[in-house]
This record gives C-alpha cells, sequence and structure tokens, in this order.
C-alpha cells in the first residue's frame, strides 16, 4: 500500500487545490503574526514616557534641532522611529 502512494499521478487539479490550501494557511499565519498596527506618530506626552523625559527637556531636545516634530493645531507629534534614532545616535559604547 505504501508503494502505490509513491507513484501516485499528480494532476494539475491536485496542484492547484494544494496550492489553495498552502496560501490560506499562509495567510492565516501573517494575520496572525501581523498583531494589531503599530501608530507612527505619538503626541508629546507618550514620546516623554517612551524616552524617559520631562517636558521641559523634551521641548529642549526639540528646540535644539535634535529631534523633529510635526505640529497639527495645537498638539506636537513625534514619529517614533526618530525617537529610536535619537537614543542610538548618541548611545555611549561600553568599554571592554
Amino acid at each position: 500500500m505504501e508503494e502505490t502512494k509513491k507513484h501516485k499521478i499528480v494532476t494539475v487539479a491536485d496542484l492547484e487545490e494544494f496550492k489553495q490550501d498552502m496560501l490560506s494557511a499562509i495567510t492565516q499565519l501573517l494575520a496572525f503574526a501581523k498583531g494589531p498596527p503599530v501608530k507612527r506618530w505619538v503626541k508629546a506626552a507618550e514620546a516623554r514616557r517612551l524616552i524617559g523625559v520631562s517636558p521641559g527637556k523634551l521641548q529642549v531636545i526639540r528646540d535644539s534641532g535634535l529631534l523633529a516634530f510635526t505640529k497639527i493645531g495645537g498638539n506636537i507629534y513625534y514619529d517614533q522611529e526618530d525617537l529610536y534614532k535619537l537614543f542610538e545616535e548618541n548611545k555611549v559604547e561600553r568599554r571592554k
């Protein structure tokens, strides 16, 4: 019986069915792994929480030109990637 399974002819219809099953499984995995979307822009309060600084310190960083921002109405928004870059660019490597 095992021998007959090895020599079975695969049809185009079999391949199409296999393809659909695989695409469905991959789509489900990607949807599960993706999770909720990450907010790109955060308000000042969230930015302060992320980098652990006071309102005054955040303003000093912004005013010095170290951190880009967008102002819409009375709200100031920061790109989270810029916040992370600020830390990476100012990271002091540990001595060995």
